[in-house]
């Protein structure tokens, strides 16, 4: 019976907190798809790569409200098993509350490797795969490199204006700024242009224009009736390396002990392989793996201060009250989990603390569950 009882209430718990997690982490998803749409509107990308790209952030939402969504709901169904007076049938079936508390305890540890293996695992990786996707596609919508009466540079070290585009295809009056390096750069101007595909690379085909060179000082220009600018050779702003959020964990930690370990001499090696392990990264470099490591810690947590839940009967005057402060309590660890990385550095004795924060509020909540139900005197 008891395994049917703990059956039951598991599974109303991890139904609501998928429902909680899925439902959250799509509404989040589609607002930020639309945010995405720039790849398509102002880089010209295809539309595959924005899906692709849009799609592989899914899980990186998922892991950010995971903390939240177990909270809420195993809250949630606690206070409602109580309401509807169903705890009392596990104490009336020899429940012990001390094994109810360690067997909930164990189930938050299991979540807890689960959010190990988003934050450490899926997220970096998919998120190193989404900017890879952007990074090799290519400009498929090439009419979105041109706005009609604003200066387009989405397109690295190139600027490109026009006035107007006729029911032709032709944009009328076009202005085009090419960086061409240090102080140095190339304005073309033409009275018209279309977008032609030439060779297999799509190129602007411009006629009646002026093309000024600035090189080292010297000014050149010359007038040509057409002229052909190819848009192919040019790349976007996207970040042509890994962001340290993308890295594999592994490589992280890799990184840390050659930039702490005095007697390595040349770090070039690791350079090239992991890009920004410099010094001067290091700070970000120990943020990134405490949030993929120790803010997960905090699930246990959020797990045993739920089961606050369960020593308070409704029958007590402030037991709503108690409710609501067990909940603020619960937002205000999520939140302190998420702050707590502004204070993260090169400090060991700050970093340790910062880390062991959800372990030591753990075994305090545990041992009180102990204390209230071991040591309870009769005349409570």
């Amino acid at each position: 019976m008891k395994k049917i009882l703990y059956r039951k209430f598991l599974a109303d718990c991890f139904v609501f907190f998928i429902i909680s997690l899925v439902s959250t982490s799509v509404i989040i998803w589609i607002i930020q798809a639309v945010n995405y749409l720039d790849i398509v509107i102002y880089e010209g990308r295809d539309y595959s790569v924005y899906l692709n790209y849009a799609l592989l952030s899914f899980p990186k939402i998922v892991s950010k409200i995971l903390p939240f969504a177990f909270f809420f709901s195993f809250t949630t169904v606690i206070a409602r098993y109580e309401l509807k007076n169903e705890l009392i049938i596990f104490w009336n079936f020899g429940v012990n509350k001390i094994n109810f508390v360690n067997f909930f305890l164990f189930v938050s540890f299991i979540l807890f490797f689960i959010q190990i293996f988003l934050t450490s695992f899926v997220v970096p990786s998919t998120q190193n795969l989404s900017k890879s996707i952007v990074r090799t596609s290519d400009y498929n919508f090439v009419d979105n490199f041109i706005k009609i009466k604003k200066f387009n540079a989405a397109v690295k070290n190139l600027t490109i204006y026009t006035e107007n585009k006729d029911k032709d295809g032709n944009y009328n009056n076009i202005y085009i700024k090419k960086n061409t390096g240090e102080d140095n750069f190339q304005i073309t101007y033409a009275k018209k242009g279309i977008f032609k595909i030439n060779n297999g690379n799509t190129v602007l085909e411009l006629y009646d224009g002026e093309n000024i060179n600035l090189n080292k000082g010297n000014l050149t220009n010359f007038s040509f009736s057409k002229s052909e600018f190819n848009l192919s050779i040019f790349s976007s702003d996207t970040i042509l390396y890994p962001k340290t959020q993308e890295h594999k964990t592994s490589d992280l930690v890799e990184c840390i002990l050659n930039l702490t370990d005095k007697s390595v001499k040349d770090r070039n090696k690791i350079r090239d392989r992991i890009h920004n392990c410099e010094t001067k990264n290091l700070d970000n470099i120990i943020v990134e793996l405490f949030k993929r490591i120790n803010i997960p810690l905090y699930i246990p947590t959020l797990m045993l201060l739920s089961l606050l839940l369960i020593i308070y009967s409704k029958e007590k005057i402030n037991y709503s009250r108690f409710r609501i402060i067990v909940f603020l309590i619960g937002f205000s660890l999520i939140v302190l989990s998420e702050a707590s990385l502004r204070f993260v550095g090169n400090s060991f004795i700050k970093n340790l603390f910062i880390f062991l924060v959800p372990i030591l509020i753990s075994i305090f909540l545990y041992f009180y569950f102990i204390y209230k139900f071991n040591f309870k005197s009769p005349s409570k």
